[in-house]
C-alpha cells in the first residue's frame, strides 16, 4: 500500500513517524495531512537509503533545487558536485533534469550521490531518445515511448516526477486565443503542444491518465502535476490558460487520490507581487490543499543576474500565503546552466524565503535560531553568530576579511558600535 492508503485506514507508518520527529508534530498531525491529501511523503519504495520527507500544510516551508546535465553542458562530475554543493547548503530535495548524452546514467548517480529525495521529469528523456530510435525529436514520441520512460524512473527509486497533464489541447487554445506576451515557456510544456500539433493528438498524460496513476502506485512515487502553462514573464500571469490548466489538475488530484496515489501542484512562473496571494488561494481552492510547489516566483522580469533574489521575494511571499514548496531560482536563471556556486546562491536564497515565511506563519519553534542569534549578537559572540547563520562559511569570510580575529567589533560601527555601549546602560 502506498502511504497515503496506510493513512486513510488509520495506520502511522515508519515513514510518517520519522517526518513527525523530523518536523517536531505529532505523529499523528503527519498521518491526518497525508489522509486528506494535504500532506505527501515523498519517498520512492525501492530508494531506501533516504530519510522521507514531508511536504505541506503546517510544516517547514521547503527547498528544491535543480541539477542536470544539458546538450551544450555534459559534465556528470559537475552535477554530482553540485548535488552535494546544494545538500550542504540545506536544499530538501534534488531534481535531476538532464537532457545530455548518458541521462540514465546521471540519474543513478545523482540518485547515489543524494542523501535526499530525487526528482525529475520523465518526458525530457522521452523526447531527447526520440533519434536514438530512428524518429523525429519530440513530435514522433508515442504515448509507449513516455510511459517506458516513467516506468524507468520509478524503477530506478525516483521519489516525485513532474508531469505535465494539464496541457492539453483545450487548455492551450486558450491561450491562443486569449494571446500571451511570451507563449509557453516550460519546457514539457512546449514539447507537449509540439507533439499535440503535429499528432492532431490529445496529450498522452491526460488520455492515459489511469496508466500513470498505476506506476506511480506500484512505486509510491509522488505526482507533481506540472504547470505546463504556467506564466513566462509577469504580463501573463493569471490568463486564462494558466487558470485552465488548473482547473484540469484539480481534477486530476482527486482521481489520484481515489486510488491512493499522492500528489503536489506545480505553480507559477513569473507573477505580480499582488498576485501572488490569489494564485495560491486559486490552488488551494481548486485542488483541495494540494501541497504547492513553485518556481519562485519571480515578481520583476528584469534582473537577469539577480533572479535568485526576485524569486526569494516571491517565495517568502507564496509560503507566507500557503505554498509549501519553494523551487530554488539561481542567478544564471534565463542565462546559462548554473554553476555550483550558483546552485549555492539559489538554495541559500530561497531558504532565507522560507525561513521568513514559516516565522510569519507562526510555524512552532520557527524563530528560535534567530532569537539565539539575537542574544548572540547582545554578546558580541561572533563565533556563535557565524554557527548560527544561515550560511556559516560565507559569514566567517566576510568578517575574516577586516578585523583581527580577536576583535569584539566591526568594522562598520568600531568602538562606536551600539550594542556595546549599551550594554553599559541597559
Amino acid at each position: 500500500m502506498t502511504q497515503l492508503e496506510f493513512a486513510r485506514q488509520g495506520m502511522v507508518t515508519e515513514a510518517m513517524k520519522k517526518c513527525a520527529a523530523s518536523e517536531g508534530v505529532p505523529e499523528e498531525t503527519i498521518r491526518q495531512g497525508l489522509a486528506e491529501g494535504t500532506m505527501v511523503i515523498t519517498q520512492n519504495v525501492k530508494h531506501r537509503n533516504i530519510a522521507p520527507l514531508a511536504i505541506g500544510k503546517g510544516l517547514r516551508a521547503k527547498v528544491n533545487a535543480n541539477v542536470g546535465t544539458s546538450v551544450d553542458h555534459n559534465n556528470i562530475e559537475e552535477e554530482l558536485e553540485k548535488v552535494r554543493a546544494a545538500i550542504a547548503a540545506g536544499a530538501d530535495t534534488i531534481m535531476d533534469l538532464s537532457t545530455g548524452p548518458g541521462i540514465d546514467e546521471t540519474r543513478k548517480a545523482v540518485m547515489k550521490a543524494s542523501t535526499v529525495p530525487v526528482g525529475t521529469v520523465p518526458i525530457y528523456q522521452a523526447a531527447v531518445e526520440m533519434p536514438r530510435k530512428k524518429k523525429r525529436p519530440m513530435v514522433e514520441m508515442t504515448a509507449d515511448d513516455l510511459f517506458e520512460v516513467i516506468e524507468r524512473h520509478g524503477e530506478d527509486g525516483v521519489d516525485f516526477i513532474t508531469v505535465h497533464c494539464g496541457v492539453t489541447r483545450s487548455s492551450v487554445e486558450k491561450i491562443k486565443k486569449e494571446g500571451r506576451l511570451l507563449g509557453v515557456v516550460s519546457r514539457g510544456g512546449a514539447i507537449l503542444a509540439e507533439w499535440m500539433d503535429y499528432n492532431r493528438k490529445e496529450n498522452p498524460l491526460f488520455e492515459n491518465y489511469s496508466r500513470l496513476l498505476e506506476i506511480a502506485k506500484a512505486y509510491d512515487m509522488t505526482l507533481s502535476l506540472g504547470d505546463g502553462l504556467r506564466p513566462g514573464c509577469l504580463a501573463d500571469a493569471t490568463d486564462r490558460g494558466q487558470v485552465q490548466e488548473l482547473i484540469l489538475l484539480g481534477e486530476l488530484t482527486e482521481r489520484a487520490r481515489a486510488k491512493g496515489v499522492q500528489v503536489m501542484i506545480e505553480g507559477p512562473g513569473h507573477v505580480p507581487l499582488d498576485q501572488i496571494e490569489a494564485n495560491v488561494l486559486l490552488e488551494k481552492r481548486i485542488c483541495h490543499g494540494a501541497p504547492f510547489y513553485v518556481l519562485g516566483p519571480l515578481v520583476t522580469d528584469i534582473a537577469p543576474g539577480y533572479d535568485h533574489i526576485t524569486g526569494a521575494i516571491g517565495g517568502a511571499i507564496a509560503a507566507r500565503a500557503g505554498a509549501d514548496f519553494l523551487c530554488y531560482v539561481t542567478p544564471s536563471e534565463h542565462l546559462r546552466l548554473p554553476t555550483v556556486e550558483d546552485v549555492k546562491e539559489g538554495v541559500i536564497a530561497s531558504r532565507i524565503a522560507g525561513h521568513a515565511a514559516d516565522i510569519a506563519r507562526g510555524l512552532k519553534g520557527a524563530m528560535k535560531q534567530d532569537s539565539d542569534m539575537a542574544r548572540a549578537r547582545r554578546a558580541l559572540d561572533w563565533q556563535e553568530q557565524i554557527r548560527l547563520s544561515i550560511d556559516p562559511q560565507r559569514a566567517r569570510k566576510l568578517r575574516e576579511s577586516s578585523l583581527p580575529h580577536d576583535s569584539d567589533v566591526c568594522t562598520m560601527c568600531g568602538e562606536l558600535c551600539a550594542v556595546k555601549k549599551s550594554s553599559k546602560v541597559i
